[in-house]
């Protein structure tokens, strides 16, 4: 099943940490540009990963550890910067609700 992305214009509406039903989605894509409500909840992890593109995180409600090359603790309003390709892993302290950003560089990328 293909993920929907928004179009040009589209509001999105990302639901609330309250509901159990919120989930990861995304958002939107281009081909420099990705993205994505992520939700990890309390106790979940991803494993460590390297992301092709630029990233950021901004962290909308909750509290996740990152380890890794950039080990850090994001709350609420906290908001994070990654290089291209820098190893991490993603932990949920407290349910989260996170914006992900990646920028995909044309250097990076050929």
């Amino acid at each position: 099943m293909a993920l929907h992305h928004c179009r040009s214009g589209e509001v999105a509406r990302p639901g609330s940490l309250d509901d159990p039903a919120t989930a990861t989605a995304a958002l939107a894509r281009t081909p420099s540009f990705e993205a994505i409500h992520l939700v990890v909840r309390a106790g979940d992890s991803i494993a460590s990963h390297r992301v092709a593109g630029s990233l950021t995180l901004y962290c909308i409600a909750g509290h996740a550890r990152l380890g890794g090359d950039a080990p850090a603790e994001l709350r609420a309003g906290d908001w994070l910067f990654l290089e291209p390709g820098t190893p991490h892993t993603v932990e949920a302290v407290a349910d989260t609700s996170l914006l992900l950003t990646i920028l995909f560089d044309e250097r990076a990328s050929g």
